[in-house]
């Protein structure tokens, strides 16, 4: 009896790095931020633009393997065979 191998679905795994990344730098750029830090990036709250950006990320990673999960076909694939052309190859050379 043949052995259904399982599926292997990177989806999740990103989404789980992107939101723990994203907790961590959004709660860095609220919280830890400094004018120093403000002025280096010409004003811009990095950590919690970027930080946002991978929580937006780790959401759309969760909501496509949630919309489309992958799936095991019930059946295997049936075996193609190749297709004889028409008229025989010529050699070459």
């Amino acid at each position: 009896m043949a052995k259904k191998a399982g599926l292997f679905d990177l989806r999740g795994i990103l989404a789980l790095l992107f939101a723990v990344y994203g907790v961590v730098l959004t709660i860095m750029g609220l919280f830890s931020t400094s004018a120093e830090d403000l002025r280096k990036a010409g004003g811009i709250n990095v950590n919690l633009w970027v930080g946002l950006g991978m929580l937006i990320a780790a959401a759309l990673f969760a909501l496509w393997q949630w919309l489309r999960p992958l799936a095991i076909p019930s059946e295997p694939a049936e075996p193609t065979e190749p297709t004889e052309s028409a008229e025989p190859a010529e050699p070459t050379g």
